[in-house]
Formats: C-alpha cells, sequence, structure tokens
C-alpha cells in the first residue's frame, strides 16, 4: 500500500551543489531574464505610445510579448533565488501557482500564436481581404479567445493535478514545479483522469501546430511567386526564424508532458523544461519585433535616437502592393 501523507512544501530539483556552479546558474539566468524583460517591456511600451503600431499585427505582438513577459516571470527569478539562498523548497500554495500560471501563460501563447499565423496567412494570401477579416472587433475576440482557452486549460489541468493524493515523497525532479513531475509523485489511483486531460491538451496544441505548418506553406508558396528576389529573401528570412522558435516550443512541450519521466532527475528533462520555458520568451522579441523595421524605427523614435535622415526614412515604406504582403518584415 502506498504512503499517503500531507505535503506542505515541495523540494526543487537545484542545478548544481557546488557554490560557484549556483552563482554560474543565477548569473546565466539572469542574463537571460533580463534580455526577456528589457525586449518585451519595450515592445510593449513602443506599440501602446505609437499610434502608427496600432495595427492587428502589433496588437498580438503587444500581446505575446505580455505573454512572454509574464511566463518568464514564473520560474526563473524563484530558481534565481533558491540558487542564491541555497534552497529548494517551495511551498505548496507556491507551487500551485506555478502550476497555473505557468500553464496559463504557455497555453495562451500558443493560441494566440496560432492567431498571428492565421493574421500572417490573411496578410499575405488574402491582401483584399485583410481590412475586412482582421477588423478591430475580430482582432479583440481572438486575443480574448487565447486568453481565456488559456485560463480554462490551466484550471482544469491545475485542479486536476493537485486534486491527486501525493505517496512518492515531495521532490520534485525539475527546477519549477512541472505537471508530469508532479504525476511521478501522484498514487497511480488518483492522477489517471490527469494523464487524460494532459492527452486531450496536447493533442490540441498539435492541432494548432499543423493549422500553423499548413498557414506557412500557403503563405510560402504565395511569397515564391514574388518577382522580386529581394522580397522572397525578405519574406524567407522572416518566416523561417518564426517558424524555428514556434517549433521549438511545441516540439520541447510536447516532449516534455508526453515522454514517460524517469525515476531520477535527468539532464536531458532539465534541458528541453529550459528549452520550451525560458528560452522562447527571450527569442521571441527579437524574432517577431526586432527583425521588424516599423518597430525599430519607432524604438529610435521613442529614445530619442536620429539614425535616419527622412529620405532614408522613405525607404523602409512598402509599395501599395506590398503593404499587406510584408505585414511581418
Amino acid at each position: 500500500m502506498q504512503n499517503r501523507t500531507t505535503v506542505t512544501e515541495f523540494l526543487l530539483l537545484g542545478f548544481s551543489d557546488v557554490q560557484e556552479l549556483q552563482i554560474l546558474h543565477f548569473v546565466f539566468f539572469l542574463v537571460i531574464y533580463l534580455a526577456a524583460l528589457v525586449g518585451n517591456l519595450l515592445i510593449i511600451t513602443d506599440i501602446a505610445l505609437n499610434c502608427n503600431l496600432h495595427t492587428p499585427m502589433y496588437f498580438f505582438l503587444m500581446n505575446l510579448s505580455i505573454l512572454d513577459l509574464d511566463s518568464i516571470s514564473v520560474p526563473v527569478p524563484k530558481s534565481m533565488a533558491n540558487s542564491l539562498t541555497n534552497t529548494r523548497s517551495i511551498s505548496y500554495s507556491g507551487c500551485i501557482a506555478q502550476v497555473f500560471l505557468l500553464f496559463f501563460f504557455t497555453s495562451a501563447d500558443i493560441a494566440l500564436l496560432t492567431v498571428m499565423a492565421y493574421d500572417h496567412y490573411v496578410a499575405i494570401c488574402q491582401p483584399l481581404h485583410y481590412e475586412t477579416k482582421m477588423n478591430r472587433r475580430a482582432c479583440v475576440q481572438m486575443a480574448a479567445s487565447a486568453w481565456i482557452s488559456g485560463i480554462i486549460n490551466s484550471a482544469l489541468n491545475t485542479g486536476n493535478t493537485f486534486a491527486s493524493t501525493f505517496c512518492g515523497g515531495n521532490t520534485v525532479d525539475q527546477f519549477f514545479c512541472e505537471i508530469p513531475q508532479l504525476l511521478k509523485l501522484a498514487c497511480p489511483d488518483t492522477y489517471l483522469s490527469e494523464v487524460g486531460f494532459l492527452v486531450f491538451g496536447v493533442c490540441l496544441a498539435l492541432g494548432c501546430f499543423v493549422f500553423i505548418i499548413v498557414s506557412y506553406v500557403q503563405i510560402f508558396t504565395t511569397v515564391l511567386r514574388i518577382p522580386s528576389e529581394q522580397g522572397r529573401h525578405k519574406a524567407f528570412s522572416t518566416g523561417l526564424p518564426h517558424l524555428t522558435v514556434i517549433s521549438l516550443l511545441f516540439c520541447t512541450a510536447t516532449f516534455a508532458y508526453l515522454k514517460p519521466t524517469s525515476s531520477s532527475p535527468s539532464g536531458l528533462d532539465l534541458m528541453v523544461a529550459v528549452l520550451y520555458s525560458v528560452v522562447p520568451r527571450m527569442m521571441n522579441p527579437i524574432i517577431y519585433s526586432m527583425r521588424n523595421r516599423k518597430i525599430k524605427v519607432a524604438l529610435w523614435k521613442m529614445t530619442g535616437l536620429r539614425l535616419f535622415t527622412k529620405n532614408k526614412m522613405s525607404a523602409f515604406l512598402p509599395s501599395p502592393w506590398s503593404h499587406s504582403m510584408f505585414l511581418y518584415i
């Protein structure tokens, strides 16, 4: 019979017991966190203050930056604090909060990336219908749906996870509270319903991923018909990094939640967790916005840097035909 005990706190996985390596882990996470913090805050501020960026694409970008900023703020600061204080503990309520918030922001992130792929598809493949399909009301509804779906998905999974009775102790083999690692501690007769919810959620995420891939196939097919070689190069140089970051998030998250958990801490599990919970949040500001000329110009204006003359700035204005085609460039 399993030993059923009341858990009041959990012990998270430390990166190392060596103090020098703990400091190195703290510095590494600090650099990543500050990069994500500054990048996303700049984008949010820039889009909010610049009337020229009040368009569907930038509205979705601002929502993505808010989600990324919130998402990386869930596991990283706690892990950094544990490294500095040489502790591993997190309270039971703190673990619930981590699971709920991280699952919420990740689910909403996936839904929003799907919406952005659709926006990109309409802009390039159906430019004449763009203003009709992506009107203000439609954009608000799609963004709200992404947030609401994230809340519902997170509430269901978090509730089912912590409704389980924990028989396997309180040591979580991950640097934050992650559902698969928590289920490893649950009694066998109480966690089956949560496994079903997880599989269903992963299937939905894979459906979103397939939709994104199909959208980009259509986009690249259309782009190949662009007569300008420079235009094709710009489209591919923007679209391929988008797909890279999206694939990194989907593939690593799916692997983390579907692979059988090991009985002991795994370096692979740790690396996969960093790849899906930390790295994309730092990369998204670079891939989606810092490579975008309008964003860069607006940032230069906002910070008072006049690096271009009026004539040079006019080079950033697209032709009427390419206005919708290169919204993401």
